[in-house]
């Protein structure tokens, strides 16, 4: 039996661009260790080149509250969902040069309006690693008073945004409901109801 503990070698045998616009898809041919023992070679496959990124679960402790964004989403749209806008946590691409945490403030800042008085990591995961390459990077963020704009966005980027206030408790409802289908929203309130109680207890950001 291999061991998890112990990467298995690969390696990128070739990379050629197919095709650049606002993201990215390289097609790659890859060699790997196979678990038994053995190599396998000229796997090729293309990939879509997204990046890194943040997303951002945005809650005041002391109101037991948080913040949802809605917005307009293309992916959703282009298979034809029935309603593409999507209530979802506040997330952003990291750009070359940025920390995650300098991500995080700039996206709560242009998404809903506020500045996070504290954040703290809660994971990074692969959103879709068969054939893309983006990690996402989840924090949650503490806010006093929920003071933030109705409608946000960057018109530059064509974002229009509709900011949302939810008790936790709606959150939960909504989660329960199939209203939130997206997997950093779920991802972020389910990790809400894993530790709302420590959250509660502390009345602070502390992961």
């Amino acid at each position: 039996m291999s061991d998890p503990k112990k990467p298995m070698k690969y390696r990128v045998e070739q990379r050629r661009p197919l095709y650049q616009g606002f993201f990215s898809v390289d097609e790659c041919i890859f060699a790997h260790d196979t678990f038994e023992k053995g190599e396998v070679s000229a796997v090729r496959r293309e990939v879509f080149r997204r990046g890194d990124a943040v997303g951002v679960l945005l809650i005041d402790i002391a109101q037991q509250e948080l913040l949802l964004v809605e917005q307009f989403r293309a992916g959703a749209a282009a298979v034809g969902a029935e309603n593409p806008w999507l209530l979802e946590l506040v997330a952003g691409i990291v750009e070359p040069g940025e920390s995650l945490a300098q991500v995080v403030i700039r996206e709560c800042e242009e998404e809903v309006g506020c500045r996070p008085t504290a954040i703290a990591p809660i994971c990074s995961y692969w959103s879709s690693p068969g054939g893309m390459d983006e990690q996402i990077h989840l924090f949650v963020a503490q806010i006093d008073g929920l003071a933030h704009l109705a409608y946000a966005g960057l018109g530059s980027e064509h974002e229009d945004i509709k900011v949302h206030r939810f008790a936790w408790r709606e959150a939960y409802q909504l989660l329960k409901q199939g209203k939130l289908n997206n997997a950093v929203t779920l991802i972020g309130i389910q990790w809400l109801m894993l530790n709302e109680s420590q959250l509660v207890a502390e009345n602070s950001l502390k992961v």
